[in-house]
């Protein structure tokens, strides 16, 4: 999969986040790339492949009511930022994310992800 613009990028990680797809997720980060946020008083400070792990065993979408929200995409030569606010992520919890993109080798890529935490509880494990 590849990604010709930001918005295709952000497209995989929503798909791949709501279904646990980790394909999805894969194609739309840099292998690199890492996530900041807390949830709580737990910091969520990982390489992107422990987030891909953990939306993989715990999908977003566990009722049917999640969803996520494209706030903007801003587009600047050979980077992008984008915006996206979730809504009943595990069922009730919201998240506003912040993606850093860049182009490299004609392929847009997420290379960070930084999330703050809207509402919401997560689920017991």
């Amino acid at each position: 999969m590849t990604n010709a613009s930001p918005a295709d990028a952000i497209q995989h990680y929503i798909d791949g986040a709501t279904k646990g797809d980790a394909d999805a997720m894969n194609a739309a980060f840099h292998c690199d790339a890492r996530m900041f946020g807390a949830l709580g008083d737990q910091r969520f400070d990982l390489p992107i492949a422990d987030m891909i792990g953990m939306i993989s065993a715990q999908p977003a979408d566990v009722d049917g009511n999640f969803r996520a929200t494209v706030r903007s995409i801003e587009e600047h030569g050979d980077i992008a930022t984008a915006i996206v606010d979730e809504e009943n992520l595990w069922g009730s919890v919201g998240f506003t994310d912040v993606f850093s993109l860049a182009r490299i080798d004609g392929n847009w890529l997420i290379v960070n992800k930084t999330f703050t935490h809207t509402g919401g509880e997560p689920p017991a494990h």
